[in-house]
């Protein structure tokens, strides 16, 4: 009797691709980001790309939740809920609090995180008027047990989300270059005249 012989190299050829889209396809806060820049493009509004310190701050709101029980309906009261703890998260993921007056904070919570039923409380609650204004350009999420938290970040120096050492090295970057081209401009204009 004939018996085919699969040598083991193929079996690891076959299955490898498996081991690598296993990390994506268990990426809930990739696909919360991805549904909500898809709702945002099909109202014409720009995407919301990836802020690495809002991102921060909503993996460390999402822990401070992640003991609470959920409201009901599974939506906090206000987009803003007031956290005791807010400026020593702030301080944790490098932020001035001065950069986060224009942003805003936006918890959900969804029993096991169904990542439609997450979505469905962002584009189908009073969280949908922060997400159809195109002051919005960046976006962190967060998620802990059932709590998934999207903050939502500007590009104005408000919501930028900035440490404050990068805020006050980049104003003081740019007084200088301003004083430094300025300065080159008169030792110009005196030597042409």
């Amino acid at each position: 009797m004939a018996s085919l012989r699969v040598p083991p190299a193929a079996f690891l050829f076959l299955f490898a691709p498996l081991l690598i889209w296993a990390p994506v396809n268990c990426d809930d806060e990739g696909h919360v980001l991805s549904g909500i820049n898809s709702y945002r493009q099909s109202h014409n509004l720009p995407a919301l790309t990836k802020h690495d310190k809002a991102d921060c701050l909503a993996d460390e709101i999402a822990d401070e939740m992640q003991n609470q029980p959920c409201p009901r309906g599974g939506i906090t009261p206000s987009p803003a809920p007031q956290f005791t703890q807010y400026p020593k998260l702030l301080d944790k993921c490098d932020i001035d609090i001065n950069t986060t007056t224009d942003g805003i904070i936006l918890p959900v919570c969804v029993h096991d995180r169904v990542a439609t039923l997450v979505l469905t409380n962002y584009t189908q609650s009073q969280h949908v008027r922060f997400l159809n204004n195109s002051k919005y350009s960046g976006a962190g999420i967060g998620t802990e047990d059932d709590w998934t938290v999207l903050v939502l970040t500007t590009n104005t120096v408000g919501g930028s989300f900035a440490s404050g050492a990068t805020s006050l090295i980049s104003h003081v970057f740019g007084w200088s270059l301003y004083n430094l081209l300025f300065s080159l401009l008169g030792m110009l204009l005196v030597n042409v005249y």
